[in-house]
């Protein structure tokens, strides 16, 4: 099995938009010791030849042709692309199925939860239809599915229960977040994708232990993040995302973790992560913990 990390930024990318924080200004100057980042989402596959995307952001276009294996061909309008697993229903997971819209079809993998929210706040099934044949399969937290022939076998887990902020009241229900296990029937090997995490509880533990590569929501490096920067007054469990350091942080959790490779993903542009000349991220390596770039490959 054979992943890339196509975006390891959390919403907006890095540097986001608009944003003229230290972190942006640094990326925006190609400053030594700092990376441009688009929008978190993983590309895997077992037989070579067809690819599953883990969640489409609004950077697609720019992560296909960053990936020569994505790129279209041999035949005019034909596409490695299988099908699309989302993790959440958040815009930065979501908006890209609308850049995929010229595919004459989609399978895209999500939770009821999920397609709900899809169908009617943001309505993307109904915006598609002209566009495309959508093939929607629910996902069932627990339940393992296959891909890629059986070559590859699925199985999601609940990450989080906080809703888009465009839902509102809209939609109720449970898993409107997951974490995505794939193994490699072949070879045994296995990875874990999680680009966002609001606790860490046994369930979650389970899915990590015993991979090859773990990709984890690194959205925040602190709870007051934001507040401290004024940027926002929510703090980053209030936003849905364990931070990687204070109480019950996940940079202690994920190092006792016996997993070769372990890196975070979904960073958000104020993580002083991101600067890898840093104090911080020189303490992530002291744990063997690295953060994930885009263009990253794994082998499992």
């Amino acid at each position: 099995m054979r992943a890339r990390l196509l975006g390891t930024g959390a919403g907006g990318g890095f540097p986001q938009w608009n944003c003229a924080c230290r972190g942006c200004e640094r990326a925006r100057a190609r400053h030594a010791g700092t990376r441009v980042r688009t929008q978190s989402s993983l590309a895997l596959n077992a037989n070579g030849t067809e690819w599953y995307l883990v969640d489409a952001t609004p950077d697609v276009r720019v992560q296909v042709e960053a990936f020569p294996l994505l790129r279209p061909g041999p035949g005019l309008r034909q596409t490695p692309i299988r099908g699309i697993l989302l993790t959440d229903a958040e815009l930065d997971h979501t908006v890209g199925l609308l850049v995929l819209r010229e595919g004459a079809e989609l399978t895209v993998h999500s939770t009821a939860t999920v397609r709900e929210a899809l169908s009617g706040p943001f309505p993307v099934r109904e915006m598609l239809r002209p566009y495309a044949t959508l093939e929607w399969i629910e996902v069932r937290p627990g339940a393992s599915f296959v891909l890629d022939g059986g070559r590859i076998r699925a199985v999601a887990f609940r990450t989080g229960s906080k809703a888009p902020r465009y839902v509102g009241s809209a939609v109720r229900g449970d898993g409107w977040s997951v974490g995505y296990r794939f193994e490699d029937t072949s070879t045994g090997g296995a990875l874990a994708y999680v680009p966002g995490l609001e606790a860490w509880t046994p369930e979650v533990e389970e899915h990590l232990a015993g991979t090859g590569a773990v990709f984890l929501d690194g959205t925040f490096w602190s709870d007051d993040e934001l507040v401290a920067l004024h940027a926002s007054e929510s703090t980053a469990r209030e936003m849905g995302h364990l931070p990687m350091t204070g109480p019950g942080g996940t940079a202690r959790r994920l190092a006792e973790l016996a997993v070769p490779l372990k890196a975070y993903v979904h960073v958000n542009n104020t993580n002083p992560v991101l600067r890898e000349d840093g104090p911080e991220y020189r303490f992530l390596a002291s744990l063997g913990i690295g953060v994930g770039w885009d263009g990253l490959e794994v082998e499992l």
